[in-house]
């Protein structure tokens, strides 16, 4: 029996090793992907999101225990650090694990951000693409929590939580990093801290600021203390209340429309900057050019509109 009719018959080891192999982009992991292309919608994607220590996994873990009591299979893909060492992910699953039963209900995947930007790991995608064709009814996945470069965790996920701490700044510096935009549920996390009703305020301000379409979701801005188990109940409520408005008002498959677009795009970017990067890598032209450039007898705009052309040519394609 092959890898691949393991991961369709439920082998958790099946998918580990699927996982791998595309994370690792090995070769025909597109092929791969497009195979199992056609199982997947299912699954609903939720990311986790904020800056370091504001509890975002001990609130995954609560929300897990949630999901669990509804019957859902949970899995997790929490993107960590890359340890500068073994090139893998810090933090990594046994860290995570402890709490959960192994019976194929809940899978947990650490991945390495290896020096991806945006708080996820350039493959966090493709990933939750397999968790949804495996089967799992929720994927949810925490970032790295990186602050200003989280904002990509929207083109993977259908709701968003941002994670706040009251010692973790203010509204403005929410807003400053983007993070305000992107949220469907605001988390004041650690609420029995001093400042916890400050920050609640700043963020309903804040939130008040912003240009939305009168028939936009509101924002609701949630107290938790997840160490505690306070208040779960009710993001869990306000989680589901941004799916369901979603999904009855066509904001549901237009985000995942415009996320299908984005997918596009991105592999057509990936795919001819790779082939222009290795047609021009090594040649003595492009060190002869840069040297006209630094002489002053070209510049850097000029030069690229050249090389372009010339690769548009090689490959046979008509600009106009």
């Amino acid at each position: 029996m092959t890898v691949l009719e393991k991961f369709r018959q439920g082998d958790t080891r099946a998918l580990s090793r699927i996982i791998s192999f595309v994370e690792n982009r090995e070769e025909g992991y597109r092929k791969l992907l497009g195979r199992l292309y056609a199982d997947i919608g299912g699954a609903l994607r939720i990311g986790v999101t904020g800056p370091p220590g504001a509890g975002k996994s001990t609130l995954v873990s609560c929300l897990i225990r949630k999901f669990r009591e509804e019957g859902k299979r949970v899995a997790v893909v929490a993107v960590d650090p890359t340890s500068p060492f073994s090139g893998g992910a810090l933090l990594g699953d046994r860290v995570r694990l402890q709490d959960f039963p192994d019976d194929g209900n809940v899978f947990f995947r650490s991945m390495a951000t290896r020096g991806a930007s945006g708080g996820l790991a350039a493959s966090t995608d493709n990933v939750a693409l397999l968790l949804d064709a495996f089967g799992f009814d929720i994927v949810l996945i925490e970032t790295v929590g990186v602050g200003q470069v989280e904002l990509d965790v929207i083109d993977t996920c259908d709701t968003v939580l941002v994670v706040l701490v009251p010692e973790s700044g203010d509204a403005v510096q929410a807003m400053k990093a983007g993070l305000m935009e992107i949220a469907d549920v605001m988390v004041v996390n650690k609420s029995d801290r001093p400042g916890a009703d400050n920050l609640a305020d700043d963020l309903k301000y804040a939130l008040h600021l912003q240009k939305r379409d009168e028939n936009a979701w509101e924002v609701p801005i949630m107290r938790t203390q997840a160490a505690n188990n306070i208040g779960i109940d009710e993001l869990f409520e306000a989680v589901n209340g941004h799916s369901r408005f979603a999904k009855e008002n066509g904001y549901f498959d237009a985000h995942r429309k415009e996320q299908i677009r984005k997918k596009l795009f991105n592999i057509l970017r990936h795919r001819f900057q790779r082939e222009l990067i290795e047609t021009l890598s090594g040649r003595e032209e492009v060190e002869r050019l840069i040297a006209e450039i630094l002489s002053g007898r070209n510049n850097p705009y000029q030069v690229g509109e050249d090389l372009y052309d010339r690769f548009v040519r090689k490959n046979g394609t008509d600009r106009d």
